[in-house]
């Protein structure tokens, strides 16, 4: 019974997420309107003197690094050296994901649903505010990208929920067999294994 109640629940969930979605893309739909903006096949462009005035409202490099704290500046190295260990990341999950994923008949996942660079287009972003734009497009994009790579291994390789609920679960721990259901999962892997209608290549 608590299962069926479950599965319910995330039958509701998912709808909700879809609504949710969809209510998003209206929102984001009305904020290009209003900031006088298109994107056409992934290109964003702006209307005639968005620019302009988007440029005045630009605060100049200079004065921009006056204005930072010492801090800031004294852990800029720190912050940017992270990039070495994200492009590694971003390089080995793409080779990781490219060669294992074909073989084990996973789909695969699209990088650029993930990884998201844009806002550099802003003219009211000075340079090092374009720079750290992205940075951290491409940092937390690779981050989301590797996670869902990383998922999809899990539900094909060890399809098991823990003893006890982890923080910042996947959502695909959710369709897993329960920890100890031995017989489950022995009967079912290979279902949970061709189980990809959520996944798009």
């Amino acid at each position: 019974m608590n299962s069926e109640r479950i599965e319910l629940l995330l039958q509701r969930i998912q709808q909700a997420e879809n609504e949710l979605a969809d209510e998003m893309e209206r929102v984001l739909e009305q904020k290009r309107a209003q900031f006088h903006y298109s994107v056409r096949k992934g290109k964003v462009r702006f209307e005639k003197g968005m620019r302009t005035l988007q440029r005045s409202y630009r605060k100049g490099v200079i004065r921009y690094i006056l204005d930072a704290p010492l801090l800031y500046i004294l852990t800029a190295p720190v912050i940017y050296g992270m990039i070495v260990p994200l492009v590694l990341v971003d390089a080995s999950i793409s080779l990781y994901q490219a060669i294992c994923f074909r073989v084990y008949g996973i789909p695969r996942v699209r990088r650029r649903d993930y990884v998201v660079i844009d806002r550099h287009h802003l003219a009211y972003l000075n340079t090092i505010e374009k720079l750290n734009c992205i940075y951290c497009g491409y940092g937390n994009g690779v981050v989301a990208y590797a996670r869902e790579i990383v998922a999809r291994t899990e539900q094909y390789w060890c399809p098991i929920k823990h003893a006890r609920r982890a923080k910042g679960t996947h959502h695909r721990a959710d369709r897993f067999f329960e920890y100890g259901d031995a017989e489950t999962y022995r009967t079912s892997l290979k279902r949970i294994r061709a189980q990809w209608d959520d996944a798009s290549e």
